[in-house]
């Protein structure tokens, strides 16, 4: 028997009463045969996948590998011609990063717009006919957490009690799991401490070993919310026209701003059940704890999807922590159980739901997160690898969007298409594109030197005559213009995103010691290096698990 654990409280002066519960029983409350792993540190037993998606699965698996064998049999007999795709792949994704930079450039300004803006003020000034009430929107805040120590747990409960009117806004959720021992004893005290500084708090316990189900985020966010629309929609008589749900990570601490900007869009647009908004991320909760190595991958990162979300053309997906109406949700059926990487396919899965109608907006006040942290630079690596694993099991949304697609003749094909190539872009790139890139432009020469650029030996014996024939080389392969474009680009784009990083960071909580700064010089040239192991390796082993269909197990990203 499963249940759903609500405090009763009084509404008025939000003070906890947790002497008793309010217990919830679902028919679906069945212990699985499948062997689900041990809470989050354990993700394995995934039901089997039917076959026709199990196929589509194996998609980005199927192409890496694909890559590879036409690399190494183009690589021996037309490595001219190999050198010359990897060279243009490698200049489409140095012209992401110019691209990037440039959005990335015009969202910090839109940043310091936004935060200027009086949202009560813009509603006023913006509202019609088909606009709600100010005073009736509401949010709903899910916390899916396990095992998160209660000081992160407080530090985020003491960050959105400082949104604007949290008391009269927020709903807060702690979606606690059954697979931590302690989870109910937690909430308790937690709701002791905070519950007069929200709406509501509540929290709900979900089971473990559901039919269906793996012990992820996914699974315990879709129970919170179901339990939750049951409760206020269903048991106190809110309007679910009225009710905006954000999901977030347990370290997410919000914009102070995000909220009061978030009820302004949410009343004002007519197409609200059709959204999704999002913030953009920065890494910067624990920036001065990480390794300096690793702070330009994510000064990356954050640059991506803040350029996503600025860029008047390019189509920005859910990431992290975002928002949408529980009206859509409910319309979507909510998260599905057996999906760890659950943005992407939360969107795709709303996306079909309605016909192809929805989309992301953006609210371009950001939200900060931690970033992987260790003891070493080797465990700080391994940790983000393993956070990388995870996201890569996203490129199951390549098959999922197809599926979706065929089942849904429907909706309008051209738009749809344009989501799968959306999609498509950043995983194939991060797999098969990687491989294109790195063996296209490596194994031709270690198989023909002669057709190298230019070679250090013989320059040191006859300087004059080799770089005649560097010259000829140039001309008879001018893939090596095109290789060397792509990499001065990237190399002078990752610089600019250090730069337009380091200008948004905290305050310092420590002076900057000789060692750090020589940790940060090295990270410029050894940028390469570090993205075979945060990115590439860890994309191509998902991609590659999705292909043979074997279960992804590994524990939660250490972030403190």
């Amino acid at each position: 028997m499963g249940y759903a654990i609500m405090p009763r409280l009084n509404t008025v002066a939000h003070t906890p009463k947790v002497d008793g519960f309010v217990p919830y029983r679902s028919s679906d409350e069945r212990r699985s045969k499948v062997q689900i792993g041990a809470g989050w540190s354990t993700w394995g037993g995934m039901p089997p996948t039917p076959i026709p998606e199990r196929v589509l699965d194996g998609i980005p698996g199927f192409l890496v590998w694909l890559t590879l064998l036409f690399s190494i049999a183009s690589a021996v007999a037309f490595p001219r011609t190999l050198l010359l795709i990897a060279g243009l792949v490698g200049l489409y994704s140095a012209v992401r990063f110019f691209l990037a930079a440039v959005f990335n450039g015009v969202g910090l300004r839109a940043i310091r717009r936004w935060e200027k803006t009086d949202w009560v003020a813009y509603y006023q000034r913006e509202r019609n006919a088909t606009a709600l009430p100010w005073q009736e929107v509401r949010h709903i805040v899910i916390i899916p957490n396990y095992k998160e120590p209660m000081a992160v747990l407080r530090r985020t409960l003491d960050n959105l009690s400082q949104q604007y009117e949290a008391q009269q806004r927020l709903i807060i959720v702690l979606a606690m799991e059954a697979g931590e021992a302690d989870c109910v004893q937690k909430a308790e005290e937690l709701l002791r401490e905070y519950a007069s500084r929200f709406h509501h708090l509540y929290f709900t316990v979900h089971p473990r070993g559901l039919p269906g189900e793996m012990q992820c985020k996914s699974a315990n966010e879709a129970w919170a919310a179901r339990w939750i629309k049951r409760k206020l929609v269903d048991e106190l008589g809110y309007s679910m026209d009225t009710l905006c749900v954000t999901t977030m990570d347990a370290d997410t601490r919000w914009h102070p701003q995000y909220f009061y900007a978030l009820t302004s869009h949410f009343a004002l647009d007519a197409d609200r059940h059709l959204r999704f908004w999002q913030a953009p991320i920065r890494y910067h909760g624990n920036i001065w704890d990480i390794n300096p190595m690793l702070r330009l991958v994510n000064a990356y990162a954050s640059a991506m999807e803040l350029a996503y979300l600025a860029s008047p053309w390019w189509k920005a997906m859910p990431m992290s922590s975002y928002s949408l109406s529980l009206k859509l949700l409910d319309a979507s059926g909510y998260w599905d159980g057996d999906v760890i990487a659950d943005e992407w396919h939360m969107f795709i899965k709303a996306y079909f739901a309605r016909q192809g109608k929805v989309s992301l907006k953006p609210i371009l006040l950001p939200f900060i997160a931690d970033a992987t942290i260790g003891e070493s630079l080797y465990i700080e690596l391994k940790e983000r690898y393993l956070q990388t694993l995870r996201h890569a099991w996203g490129s199951k949304e390549v098959g999922y969007m197809l599926a979706r697609m065929i089942d849904h003749p429907d909706v309008e094909f051209l738009p749809a298409l344009r989501l799968l190539l959306r999609i498509m872009q950043d995983i194939l790139l991060a797999g098969a594109g990687w491989v294109l890139i790195t063996i296209g432009s490596q194994l031709p020469v270690l198989l023909h030197p002669n057709i190298a650029p230019f070679d250090l030996a013989r320059f040191l014996v006859n300087p004059a005559l080799e770089l005649q024939n560097a010259a000829q080389n140039v001309v008879y392969t001018p893939a090596w213009i095109i290789i060397a474009i792509a990499s001065a680009t990237v190399v002078v784009m990752g610089m600019v995103f250090w730069f337009q990083d380091v200008a948004t960071r905290p305050e310092r909580t420590k002076p900057m010691t000789l060692r750090e700064l020589l940790w940060t010089l090295l990270s410029f040239p050894l940028l390469p290096v570090l993205s075979v192991f945060v990115l590439a390796l860890p994309t191509i082993t998902a991609q590659t698990r999705l292909l043979l269909g074997i279960p992804l197990q590994f524990r939660v990203s250490k972030k403190i």
